[in-house]
């Protein structure tokens, strides 16, 4: 039995005795884990697909062969699937803690398909077809923020312990995939096609990509670990036997479960983002302030870069426009490479020292490139270059942030924690295109960009030094031995709101350790 239910004296509701992690993070990999992580890590791939298509047809939206916008309201088309993005996060990750992995990972692809698609339909620049193109982009935007939150979630409940960091960091590391996606459509695709048909083209090839995934994640189970902190243990038992017999069939006999890792469990009463954002800061402060602080950094540096990356090349260096994909091909390689050639490494080495030494890394030869551009001796290809070799580095860190804030809270409000920090680092990461866009100016005095690129590097290098001090050594181990879950009966310590004059427990309260 993997689960039974028991009495525990004074407690809110019946507890639950599990195996499930157990179960879980003892199965060795098969081609059901490949099949999820293809079907779930497409999110990022879609996310990089968007981002870098916007940024090659966005700007063409001026031309009258297009739809003859303004330079305004072009402007405004990133900044509104942005917004889109954090409002997502929030309300799915919400959701997600409530109603499920499974039928969030659903639907939130479902919104995105149904946004972006309606977006090549956008048919002028009159005021009501700007508004629908703006919608668009909002909708497209919700949808794939509440896939981070939902995605993150899953994969980290049903990926056994060993394997969870390399696979959640290569996940991640694929966004760089969608962008060359993205640029190798622009190199072979828009070129060939008038620029009436291509952006429309662009926006769909998104949707084409998520009908077919869509089908791919409608055989997944839901999280058997969120079915029984929910305290459904049947529908539980259920999921995992069917993940065991998926993987039984392509492994043979499964290893024997540990018994000494059950989890005994009270399902608790849900808890809101005011309270949550209350428990995270006040009961959990060391982690909350790494989870904050891998996330701002690396959100600041990566739109601080990548949203001027072709400004630089073409202000400082004279590049056309036409030749800047292919030094993003380049860049891009490099942010695609870092992840899935140091993956592993965070699960072996560990994560404290991965993290810390990619975002140090990262710092140190940004300040290097920095100098090296302030003193002259770069070319727009060596210059593209030494990008390549920070971004390989900062990806691996950069992805191992959102590890790190989806592995370090609690199961019950893993989706909202993720959606929290998605949202604060969004917001601070808006400021870098702005910041950096102004110091290129005209291209005419590298001196400020040089202050902006150290910048930059001080930045990392304060969340390097953070994930030294603060960081959680997560590898190897089960996510309830990580982030004991608020259900456990190891925390079921009753807590009493402010100014309550009885200390009688209160159901469903707890507090943490």
């Amino acid at each position: 039995m993997s689960t039974a239910a028991v009495s525990t004296p004074g407690a809110p509701s019946a507890s639950l005795r599990s195996l499930i992690p157990a179960r879980i993070d003892r199965l060795p990999w098969s081609p059901f884990f490949t099949r999820m992580v293809t079907a779930l890590g497409v999110a990022w791939i879609l996310d990089g697909l968007e981002i870098q298509i916007a940024s090659i047809v966005v700007p063409t939206l001026t031309d009258h062969a297009t739809l003859g916008l303004s330079s305004t309201a072009v402007g405004a088309v990133a900044s509104v699937y942005l917004l889109g993005e954090v409002v997502g996060a929030l309300v799915f990750g919400k959701l997600s803690d409530r109603l499920g992995r499974r039928n969030l990972f659903m639907v939130t692809l479902g919104i995105y398909l149904f946004g972006s698609g309606l977006t090549a339909l956008t048919m002028g620049s009159s005021g009501g077809w700007v508004a629908f193109l703006y919608l668009t982009r909002f909708i497209a935007g919700i949808g794939i923020g509440g896939e981070y939150a939902a995605i993150n979630s899953a994969i980290d409940e049903m990926m056994p312990a060993r394997f969870r960091g390399r696979v959640d960091i290569a996940v991640n590391g694929t966004y760089w995939a969608g962008a060359l996606i993205a640029t190798f459509a622009q190199v072979a695709i828009f070129t060939n096609l008038p620029e009436g048909v291509a952006w429309r083209v662009g926006f769909l090839i998104g949707p084409v990509i998520g009908i077919v995934i869509l089908f791919v994640r409608s055989s997944l189970p839901e999280s058997p670990r969120w079915l029984i902190m929910r305290g459904r243990e049947k529908e539980a038992e259920q999921q995992i036997s069917r993940m065991e017999r998926w993987v039984a069939e392509k492994e043979g006999e499964l290893p024997p479960v540990d018994e000494s890792k059950a989890i005994e469990i009270t399902p608790t009463t849900e808890m809101g983002y005011t309270t949550l954002l209350r428990v995270l800061f006040r009961e959990m402060p060391r982690r909350s302030v790494l989870g904050s602080t891998l996330m701002i950094t690396q959100s600041f540096l990566y739109n601080a870069i990548f949203f001027t990356y072709g400004l630089v090349l073409k202000q400082f260096y004279g590049v056309d426009k036409n030749t800047l994909p292919y030094y993003f091909i380049a860049f891009a390689i490099g942010n695609l490479a870092g992840p899935l050639l140091l993956g592993h490494l965070f699960d072996t080495v560990g994560r404290r020292k991965m993290i810390s030494g990619t975002y140090l890394l990262a710092g140190a030869l940004l300040a290097i490139t920095a100098v090296l551009f302030d003193q002259g001796y770069l070319n727009a290809l060596t210059q593209t270059l030494c990008w390549s070799l920070i971004f390989f580095f900062a990806s691996a860190g950069a992805s191992a942030a959102y590890l790190t804030v989806s592995e370090i809270f609690p199961i019950e409000v893993r989706a909202k924690a993720i959606a929290v920090f998605f949202a604060i680092a969004q917001g601070f990461g808006a400021l870098g295109p702005i910041i950096y866009g102004s110091l290129i100016g005209d291209g005419k005095d590298p001196g400020k960009l040089f202050l902006g690129y150290l910048l930059g590097a001080a930045v990392m290098v304060i969340g390097g030094i953070v994930a030294a001090v603060l960081g959680v050594a997560a590898e190897g181990k089960s996510l309830e031995d990580v982030a004991t879950p608020l259900s456990s009966s190891k925390r079921m310590i009753p807590a009493f709101p402010a100014g309550a004059t009885s200390k009688e427990p209160i159901p469903g309260r707890i507090h943490l350790p």
